[in-house]
């Protein structure tokens, strides 16, 4: 038996690689790369892109703010690159949005890295870079950091780590500007809630505790979870004052866990005596602690970097999330009584069914009560029952079939009780997860059919009935088909079909209205890919990816498709009104 027998997920996972923090993707980080001269030096650089909504920000010219410029050469496992923040002399009033733009060039021979963007140790961006080519790249990546508001009227510090080795063979450097733009308009939301005394639940929070590593380190800011039983954790003390608390988690996979989804049940590996695969089976959840207690989770998008599974899929329109990997949110106002006594508790975050490497952080937001130092509360009710796992495996040597499914259902209750009257937070989450696997034809070919629905909802209530709600249901599905074959000695051909999609529909309602914002999101990609491969070059092949982006909502409409096909648009089809 020969490795090529296996499937493309499990055969590169085989491959010798040397650094184990290291962002590693099983086929392009193991060894394969593409030649550095695959275009004339004159052919002008290509534009990467996410498709996702462009920001609705006002007609006002925006107050512009240099945060960083720096070249990231041979940056690994070394300290983050920071700079020191002073809030802009434009900061004289709260501004209505506030956008982060990342900028970076590249020309090359590079992997796609992993790279976060901190201030004050709170996370703003996480996202993976282009694959650069000879001619060069370019990519620009824009995020709404409003609710972040509170933090860049403080003078911090501005940390970014993105891990990169440069050599003979790894040529590229990222050279990388980071800025914010403020935009300013009326204030009158803001001023209204202060005459009626009435808590603002839905604005940017007063205060952002980092749960995050502290600097000086090296490697990034995130805690590195690297199995099941790895527990990291942080301690916090909270304001005596705080009226609402919310958990906002970032998290990222690597290296044994990159392509979780398809790792096979430890049956399989186990009976098949297979060393070097990755197991623990496809279902992993990212578990939110409260001293010691699960208080919420994660059942995480499958983020498909911009070298990941075919590399040639993503150029030049990258994976869903690749360039903004999504944030989750976990209310846990319940808990404040007991987070209010004036003493640190302790955060943590594990992995359920974790392989070596998850990077997770979080950020802590929270509401403070301006005309009170000390609110008080109570949790009413808890309840966290463990997941609840099925799983069938049928299999006869490297050929088999494999079905898991999996529910959860985490729920808080608890009264806060500030200036602004007793009201009652309810909390809840609905989960549930299924994938279907299949290996044939000795196991060269392999398919994924995968999907995860979450529903997270709170409600706050007062003595005369409910004064918010918050509600946002995801749908991730994922379908993944490879199969690999040797041509000749050291020549063989990969052959990929990958739909991936991020379906999200969400809505917000306060007093009066209780119809505050709705709206749903439905994103689509349908890539396909034929490579080839030798030794550790990709020697030719074709790639190309359709998305279809739609968005609507009570803030306007998007729509966007587009298609590609080897660096090249075939079409591009958008319209930003609501019909």
């Amino acid at each position: 038996m020969t490795t090529s027998s296996f499937p493309l997920l499990l055969l590169l996972s085989l491959l010798p690689f040397s650094y184990s923090h290291l962002h590693k993707l099983k086929f392009t980080n193991s060894r394969l790369l593409h030649s550095d001269t695959d275009g004339d030096d004159t052919t002008s650089p290509t534009t990467y892109f996410e498709v996702t909504r462009p920001i609705p920000v006002p007609t006002t010219q925006p107050c512009s703010h240099l945060l960083l410029q720096h070249d990231f050469a041979y940056t690994y496992s070394k300290p983050p690159v920071t700079s020191s923040y002073t809030p802009p002399s434009c900061l004289t009033q709260t501004p209505s949005r506030i956008v982060l733009e990342w900028n970076a060039t590249c020309k090359g021979r590079q992997y796609d890295r992993i790279f976060g963007v901190w201030l004050g140790g709170v996370e703003l961006l996480r996202s993976c870079t282009a694959e650069p080519r000879a001619t060069g790249i370019v990519w620009t990546v824009q995020k709404d950091v409003t609710k972040y508001s509170s933090l860049f009227f403080e003078e911090s510090t501005f940390a970014v780590y993105l891990g990169n080795l440069v050599d003979s063979t790894y040529t590229g450097v990222y050279h990388v500007n980071v800025s914010l733009y403020f935009y300013f308009e009326s204030d009158k939301l803001h001023q209204q809630d202060e005459q009626d005394n009435v808590p603002a639940f839905q604005f940017p929070a007063d205060l952002l505790l980092p749960i995050s590593r502290n600097l000086p380190l090296n490697d990034g800011l995130w805690f590195l979870i690297q199995n099941s039983t790895d527990i990291q954790t942080k301690e916090l003390t909270i304001p005596s004052n705080a009226y609402r608390a919310v958990v906002e988690v970032y998290i990222s996979f690597h290296s044994d866990d990159e392509f979780w989804y398809s790792n096979p049940p430890n049956d399989y590996i186990s009976e098949n005596n297979l060393t070097g695969v990755p197991g623990n089976g496809p279902f992993r959840e990212v578990t939110i602690r409260l001293d010691g207690d699960v208080v919420g989770s994660v059942w995480p998008f499958t983020v498909i970097y911009t070298g990941g599974i075919n590399p040639l899929l993503w150029r030049p329109i990258t994976g869903i999330g690749s360039f903004n990997l999504p944030s989750y949110n976990i209310e846990i106002t319940p808990f404040l009584g007991r987070l209010l006594d004036g003493k640190p508790h302790t955060f943590g975050f594990g992995v359920t069914n974790a392989l070596d490497v998850w990077f997770v952080d979080a950020n802590l937001h929270l509401w403070l009560d301006q005309k009170s130092s000390k609110t008080e509360g109570n949790l009413l009710k808890y309840e966290a029952p463990a997941y609840i796992p099925r799983t069938i495996s049928k299999f006869y040597g490297l050929d088999g079939k494999f079905k898991i499914n999996a529910q959860r259902r985490i729920s808080s209750a608890g009264w806060v009780e500030s200036s602004y009257g007793q009201f009652t937070f309810n909390f809840s989450q609905e989960l549930h997860f299924q994938n279907f696997m299949e290996f044939s034809d000795n196991a060269s070919t392999q398919l994924v059919r995968q999907t995860i629905e979450s529903t997270y909802s709170t409600y706050v209530r007062n003595p005369y009935g409910v004064v918010y709600t918050e509600q946002v249901h995801h749908t991730f599905p994922l379908y993944i088909y490879t199969s690999t074959a040797d041509v000749v000695q050291d020549n063989s051909t990969l052959a990929t079909n990958i739909t991936l999609g991020f379906d999200q529909k969400w809505s917000i309602g306060e007093k009066p209205e209780l119809e505050f914002g709705f709206g749903f999101l439905t994103n689509i990609q349908n890539a396909h890919g034929d490579l080839k491969y030798s030794g550790n070059s990709i020697t030719g092949g074709i790639g190309s990816t359709e998305e279809v982006y739609d968005y609507e909502g009570t803030d306007g409409c998007y729509f966007r498709n587009v298609s590609s096909s080897n660096y090249t648009i075939l079409y591009d089809l958008t319209k930003d009104f609501c019909f």
